[in-house]
């Protein structure tokens, strides 16, 4: 059976006074935690607003509890190395 695994986290970046520095940091998360997960991510709302960002992870396998676990490690890896952003809100689905 396949899992398939969401994860949306919105961020506030209280430190990005415009739309090139949120690009700046984001492109740094999305590409770190595509590269230490091996998960498919994207901005997914709020693309003109300074301060704010949802993004999207996804990933797939067939065991629920390594997707689930791969998930929270995202959110901890993003607390930990981006101190500047806040994540307001999370929310993981599995399909």
């Amino acid at each position: 059976m396949v899992i398939c695994g969401r994860l949306l986290i919105k961020l506030y970046l209280p430190n990005c006074h415009s739309l090139k520095e949120k690009r700046s940091v984001l492109k740094s998360i999305l590409a770190k935690t595509q590269h230490q997960f091996n998960v498919s991510s994207a901005e997914v709302d709020f693309q003109d607003v300074w301060q704010s960002a949802l993004l999207g992870f996804t990933t797939i396998s067939n065991d629920a509890v390594m997707v689930t676990n791969t998930l929270h490690k995202i959110v901890q890896f993003i607390e930990d190395n981006w101190p500047d952003a806040s994540l307001m809100e999370q929310q993981i689905d599995l399909f």
